[in-house]
């Protein structure tokens, strides 16, 4: 049965902030991101490569290196499935429960397709082991159980010969065979918010297909919520019911896929949009956006993309502006677009 967006809330997101210490001083990776995500939904997390989308979902389940890295805002998870905490109905702050609850809520109410499959996986157990330990930590199953489930999941992924494989190590998968094997272990246990990071980055066209099917597939059939990191606006166009676009640390717009799509707000938006590149109109020239992410470790006064921004005006260098919701559900943090500026241009 199909699963209605927007039925009741799964995760809030409160001024998450993370910071790391390093020699040049704090660098502010996460500087005040907040959103909701509910039960159905798929949200895009879409931008340049360093504006903070990979660290807000480690931060999310407290995967920061905690020798230099810092994090603070609120994580309230709603609807625990944990059986020992008291008064389930109330959200618990995932940034403040105790290691042995946090491990409870990795893999069993939130699970991660992480960046890297090699790094990810243990070089020292196959991966029909890793596939399965979840099952018989969280799930209970006996460990025949476990086994026939697992080799059902790697097929599911598109692993040859499941059954043969199983006993395999992961250094005998090639780079897009680990990232199936990374998807089959973040949904062992059908949980309840899926966090994919570049989950198809690796894999050729059919299998990105079939990966996405199963997202879909399971977001439909159990109302399992998904974060999908990428840089791939297609992707996000395909499978996404939500967006929100990064930049140096914040989100600058959020909302709806198709309202997003078909009138971006924020400049930012509007030229990552516009450096896709049209087949029935192909450019003697890519586009581009000119100029450089600005440095996190430096204090931002203003807008953060105020250098690189084309409409910018002198209230852009002196204030930050909020995100600011203009329409239902479409939010943006520009001065020009929430003044109605950017809709004459």
């Amino acid at each position: 049965m199909a699963v209605t967006c927007m039925s009741k809330p799964l995760l809030e997101v409160r001024d998450l902030k993370t910071q790391f210490k390093l020699s040049e001083g704090i660098v502010h990776a996460v500087n005040g991101v907040s959103f909701t995500l509910h039960e159905g939904e798929v949200l895009g997390i879409v931008g340049e490569s360093g504006c903070g989308k990979s660290v807000t979902s480690l931060s999310l389940l407290r995967l920061v290196d905690e020798t230099n890295g810092t994090v603070s805002g609120q994580v309230l998870l709603h609807g625990s499935s944990d059986a020992g905490a008291k008064g389930q109905n109330e959200p618990r702050d995932l940034l403040k429960l105790s290691k042995a609850q946090m491990e409870h809520v990795r893999g069993y109410d939130i699970s991660m397709i992480f960046q890297d499959p090699m790094t990810s996986l243990n070089p020292l157990y196959s991966i029909g082991f890793q596939v399965a330990e979840p099952l018989r930590l969280h799930r209970h199953m006996s460990e025949a159980d476990a086994r026939e489930e697992a080799i059902r999941l790697l097929d599911r992924v598109g692993i040859p010969d499941p059954a043969r494989r199983y006993s395999d190590f992961p250094h005998q998968f090639s780079g897009g065979m680990r990232q199936r094997v990374m998807v089959a272990l973040a949904l062992a246990c059908r949980p309840k918010i899926l966090i994919a990071d570049e989950p198809t980055t690796a894999l050729d066209v059919t299998i990105q297909a079939q990966i996405l099917d199963l997202v879909r597939e399971l977001r439909e059939e159990t109302g399992t919520a998904v974060i999908i990191i990428t840089h791939d606006l297609g992707v996000v166009a395909e499978i996404a019911t939500h967006v929100a676009v990064m930049y140096a640390g914040l989100i600058v717009e959020n909302g709806r896929v198709g309202e997003i799509f078909a009138q971006p707000r924020h400049p930012y938006t509007r030229a990552l949009m516009s450096s896709i590149p049209r087949l029935r109109a192909w450019p003697e020239r890519l586009t581009t956006i000119e100029g450089a992410p600005p440095n996190l470790v430096k204090e931002i006064v203003g807008c953060p993309f105020e250098p690189r921004c084309r409409y910018r005006i002198a209230r852009c260098v002196e204030e930050r502006p909020d995100l600011v919701e203009l329409s239902d559900g479409h939010r943006c943090a520009c001065w020009l677009a929430q003044t109605g500026g950017l809709d004459r241009e």
